[in-house]
């Protein structure tokens, strides 16, 4: 700001905006040009950036139709805080009845549980919270319904289903999940995973797919598995991103050492490779291991309850989606040519949008907690 001299002498400080960042200056033209669903928002920006290129506050005021003083306040409110002064503070109308330790002591009731209060429910309803706030002990709350809504909205507390966690007790946790990382980055081309899918039964299996609107297509309502069940023995290779398996009719140590047979021979140059499975005892067996440790392949084991850092576990979601769901096969001789028949165009086509998609959602779905690593929970912060 620099000062200028007015009629009677007296020097005035002339009014303008600081320097704008190439942010706010593409923002508040952003506005300028596009308009703005708030007329109060779109004059102060005009505001704004008529005092930025250089226009003295008197020329504004005419420019915007405002009071000199108005465009002054607004100018060095944008000097104080930014781009926050174009949102206007709104005055008047009913004073609240809510103190900010009231409205605390409501978002901390709705999220406890009532049981814990001495209620004898398991949840809040709208209803039920707010008589219970009207005749709390220690202090008296009156809130309507909407109002209690509205409040609990405002400060992210929303109605949401329980959701359940199962903790891995395995001591070592840490170390089998640091090694499955460590082959997975050093060597992604000798990774390998494997695992079971299923049981597959013979039934009609809901799903989706286009159709006229209100004519979907319709399968019988059976329940009857008469054909018995089978389970895909499924093995994946990280470095090819390529999938194959055979259906078996039961899980065992000697079907899962036929599949690891078939991962050995995928490398037939000899060179030691790293199998991820899980702690299924059929995986476990003396054999097994006897001929992991001759045929140099290290199992790389998941820890307990969670088979879900299994890179084939995302895999198997579009194998579901695109081969079993909205399916009704006549018997499991057709079921196994479907899957055969996808596997063959899912590694002609491992890129394709759609199985990038499913992977992603089964991926997101496996892990459950986005950005937390392997899907375990945050640890607690200290204080």
């Amino acid at each position: 700001m620099t000062s200028a001299p007015t009629a009677g002498g007296v020097v005035a400080e002339l009014v303008r905006v600081r320097r704008l960042t190439d942010q706010e200056g593409q923002k508040l033209q952003r506005i300028v040009r596009r308009g703005s669903t708030s007329s109060v928002r779109y004059r102060r920006a005009m505001m704004l950036l008529a005092s930025a290129g250089g226009n003295r506050v008197p020329v504004i005021a005419k420019l915007v139709q405002a009071d000199e003083d108005t465009v002054r306040e607004v100018i060095h409110r944008f000097n104080e805080i930014g781009l926050a002064c174009l949102d206007p503070r709104r005055a008047g109308g009913r004073p609240r009845l809510l103190s900010p330790d009231d409205e605390d002591f409501v978002i901390q009731t709705a999220t406890t549980r009532p049981s814990k209060l001495g209620q004898p429910f398991t949840h809040w309803s709208i209803r039920k919270l707010a008589a219970y706030l009207r005749r709390v002990h220690g202090r008296v709350i009156r809130i309507g319904r909407e109002a209690l809504r509205c409040l609990l909205a405002r400060r992210g507390v929303t109605f949401q289903r329980t959701k359940t966690w199962k903790e891995s007790p395995d001591p070592e946790l840490d170390a089998k999940l640091d090694r499955i990382e460590e082959v997975l980055e050093r060597f992604p081309d000798r990774v390998f995973a494997f695992d079971e899918f299923g049981p597959l039964g013979i039934r009609p299996t809901a799903g989706s797919c286009w159709a006229e609107q209100g004519r979907p297509e319709r399968h019988p309502a059976t329940y009857h598995r008469t054909h018995g069940v089978r389970y895909f023995h499924g093995c994946y290779s990280v470095g090819d991103d390529t999938l194959w398996g055979v259906n078996r009719r039961k899980k065992g140590a000697a079907n899962t050492l036929a599949a690891l047979r078939s991962i050995r021979a995928a490398r037939p140059d000899g060179a030691p490779i790293y199998v991820i499975l899980d702690n299924l005892s059929a995986h476990k067996g003396s054999d097994i291991r006897r001929w992991a440790k001759k045929n140099k392949v290290e199992l790389c084991f998941t820890p307990t309850y969670a088979s879900w850092a299994n890179p084939i576990e995302a895999h198997f979601g579009p194998l579901r989606q695109f081969t079993i769901a909205n399916s009704h096969y006549p018997n499991h001789t057709v079921q196994t040519r479907a899957l055969h028949a996808y596997l063959r165009w899912r590694n002609g086509n491992a890129r394709h949008r759609d199985v990038l998609a499913a992977e992603r959602k089964e991926r997101a779905r496996i892990r459950s907690e986005k950005g937390i690593r392997w899907g375990r929970r945050p640890l607690a912060t200290a204080a």
